[in-house]
């Protein structure tokens, strides 16, 4: 019999502290202490979230190679008036690859990020990517209860900041992700976003634990999956203006494929060249994007 591991997000305190940092200043770390709990009944106590300061540094001549890291009138107004923005999660709101991390968590690190870099580059179709990169290492059960109570997610600097301003400015967000919900379901609960707005993959396991794949029936489990979830938010709640914001091929596909209105890049963790040059807006840093809303 087939079993979801499922998390239950229960926030305890959030602190929020001043960090000085000797080459970028001062910036807000926030911490969020959770705990899990999974349909086996373990309890799994997380270390604080942490916002970093800084992913790299951005180079002059890395800014010319490109002509869009200036948004358009067009595409600033759309981004301006957007109703929601969607997310990816890894290495955009969150600065590693989950499944990198749990990969080498469990020893098969440095095959499983090599074929992260192929599927993110879209020279292959994501689902053959991910059943390929999950194959190599199959986590059980508790591996993975084990990965989130040592390796709590790291999130973007500014991307709070930035969810911020877009819900103040009554404009939904959402994540969609070719992740699993079982590392992104507590980052949605440390940005406050609810879990019906989470568009991403699921780890399944057995009675004893043992990996038995993933569930092949999420939109995001396959290429083109991000535009799929994109145009059921839509068809659901009748948006006129949608934002995609990510680093990879499969955030661009939700743009290509007619269903995100703009399609931005965040090269803050990633500098993709092939994703960045077809973007419509190039950005390297969250606090840009929270300054064109003001």
């Amino acid at each position: 019999m087939e079993v979801l591991l499922s998390s239950r997000i229960t926030p305890i305190r959030t602190h929020l502290k001043q960090y000085q940092s000797p080459s970028h200043g001062a910036f807000s770390l926030r911490s969020m202490n959770t705990s899990q709990r999974s349909l086996h009944g373990m309890i799994i106590n997380s270390k604080p979230f942490t916002i970093i300061a800084s992913i790299q540094t951005v180079q002059a001549e890395t800014m010319d190679r490109f002509d869009n890291t200036s948004p358009t009138k067009e595409v600033l107004d759309l981004w301006r008036g957007a109703d929601a923005v969607c997310f990816d999660v890894d290495s955009t709101v969150c600065i590693d690859e989950g499944i990198d991390e749990l990969a080498d968590f469990c020893g098969a690190g440095k095959a499983v990020a090599e074929w992260t870099a192929r599927a993110m580059g879209g020279s292959v179709p994501f689902e053959e990517a991910l059943a390929a990169r999950l194959s190599l290492f199959s986590p059980t059960l508790s591996q993975v209860q084990d990965f989130l109570e040592k390796k709590p997610p790291r999130i973007s600097p500014g991307i709070d900041e930035l969810i911020t301003k877009l819900k103040a400015n009554e404009t939904d967000v959402y994540l969609i992700s070719g992740g699993f919900r079982q590392m992104i379901n507590p980052v949605a609960a440390t940005l406050r976003i609810p879990r019906e707005n989470i568009f991403a993959n699921q780890l399944l396991f057995g009675r004893s634990g043992e990996f038995l794949g993933f569930d092949t029936n999420e939109p995001t489990s396959r290429s083109g999956g991000k535009a799929t979830a994109v145009k059921e938010i839509q068809k659901e709640r009748g948006y006129k203006k949608l934002v995609m914001i990510g680093d990879g091929a499969t955030d661009l596909e939700a743009r290509r494929l007619g269903g995100a209105d703009v399609f931005i890049c965040y090269a803050g963790v990633q500098l993709r060249d092939g994703v960045a040059a077809k973007a419509d807006w190039l950005v390297f840093d969250f606090k840009d994007l929270v300054r064109s809303l003001e």
